[in-house]
C-alpha cells in the first residue's frame, strides 16, 4: 500500500497540471498585449497633446529674437540718420550683422524713401519650410510702429 501511494505522490508531482501551473505562474509576471497598448494609446495622446505646444513655445522664441534683431536695426539706423542725413538700405551699411537664428528662419529687409520726410521700414519675413513658417511678418518703422501688433 505504501508503494502505491508513493507512485501516485511521483505521478501527481510530476504530472502535465502541475507543469501549466508553474508555467502560468511565470506568466503572470509580465505586461499583456492589452496593457502595452493601452501604455502605447496614452503616450501617443500626450504626445499629440505637447508637441504643437512646444512648436509654438519655440516659434515665440524665434520671433522674440527676430523682434530684438529688428529694433537693434531701427536704433541703428537713427544713428545713420544723425551721421549721414539718410538712412541705411542694407543691414551691412549699418555695420549690423544678422543672428544665426534671425538668418536662418527669416528674411530680412529694409525699404528705404528719401523723403522729406526719410522714412525706412525694416521687415522680417518668415522663410518657407522652417519651423517660422506659419508666422507673421514682423515690421517696423522710423517711427517705431510695429507690426503685426499682436505678436510684438
Amino acid at each position: 500500500m505504501n508503494l502505491i501511494l508513493a507512485a501516485n505522490c511521483i505521478r501527481r508531482t510530476s504530472s502535465p497540471m502541475s507543469m501549466v501551473r508553474r508555467s502560468s505562474r511565470r506568466r503572470a509576471t509580465g505586461f499583456t498585449l492589452i496593457e502595452l497598448m493601452i501604455t502605447v494609446a496614452i503616450v501617443a495622446l500626450l504626445a499629440a497633446i505637447a508637441f504643437p505646444s512646444y512648436q509654438s513655445h519655440v516659434r515665440k522664441g524665434y520671433r522674440a529674437a527676430a523682434q530684438t534683431f529688428l529694433m537693434d536695426v531701427a536704433q541703428k539706423q537713427t544713428q545713420f540718420l544723425i551721421d549721414n542725413r539718410a538712412y541705411a538700405s542694407t543691414t551691412s551699411a549699418l555695420s549690423v550683422t544678422t543672428p544665426t537664428d534671425v538668418n536662418n528662419l527669416y528674411t530680412v529687409s529694409i525699404a528705404v524713401t528719401a523723403g522729406p520726410p526719410p522714412t525706412f521700414t525694416v521687415t522680417a519675413t518668415p522663410k518657407a519650410g522652417t519651423v517660422q513658417e506659419p508666422d507673421s511678418t514682423l515690421t517696423i518703422n522710423q517711427a517705431g510702429q510695429k507690426t503685426p501688433t499682436d505678436k510684438w
